[in-house]
């Protein structure tokens, strides 16, 4: 029977680098996967790669990309009447809406693809983001994968800092960045640089 996977982490713990390692166990067994991303995290772009899914230490893949609009069940029961797919993985799953979620559930309880997504827990306040929060409460299998604080505690929090590295604390949920705006800590060090 398909599940839904909701592998979550901090940032910097290896939620990129360990979909592209799924990705590339169907791939090399034979298996058609089906790759997302989300379309609000342009990075690659920037770059000129074309890389929509790229981890720290280089792994990369083209993928589609998903906004608020993106019907996925549809778009992937299309794509698998066509060819049949062994599973959907999802990177940046905490953008997802609380509708795609719903829609990746269907995908695993009605077609019969198993559907991996990866991304964060919580915003840079701490607070759940809408997707992480549906995710948490009907997926069948939840992992937590591990990033580590500089003081070498399990990091679970995402500091956003501004251009000279202190602590932010206002703003919208989501600002797109990587090294440059967020810090992976743990709770104590995260509260402690909020002023908590």
């Amino acid at each position: 029977m398909a599940k839904l996977y909701f592998y979550y982490a901090s940032m910097n713990a290896g939620k990129s680098t360990t979909l592209l390692q799924a990705n590339f166990n169907y791939n090399e067994r034979g298996m058609r996967t089906m790759l997302w991303t989300a379309a609000i995290d342009d990075r690659s772009g920037e770059r000129g790669d074309g890389h929509a899914i790229e981890s720290r230490i280089g792994l990369h893949a083209s993928a589609c990309r998903f906004s608020e609009a993106t019907d996925l069940l549809g778009e992937v029961k299309a794509v698998h009447a066509v060819e049949p797919l062994s599973c959907v993985l999802v990177d940046e799953a905490q953008f997802l809406t609380p509708r795609q979620v719903w829609q990746c559930a269907d995908l695993a309880d009605k077609v019969g693809i198993p559907v991996l997504c990866y991304g964060l827990r919580t915003d840079f306040r701490g607070d759940l983001f809408p997707g992480s929060a549906v995710l948490l409460g009907i997926a069948d299998t939840l992992v937590e994968l591990k990033g580590v604080c500089h003081c070498g505690r399990k990091a679970s929090m995402n500091l956003r800092v501004d251009d000279g590295g202190m602590a932010v604390s206002d703003g919208a949920q989501t600002e797109i960045g990587g090294n440059d705006r967020y810090v992976a800590l743990c709770r104590r060090h995260f509260s402690e640089a909020l002023g908590r």
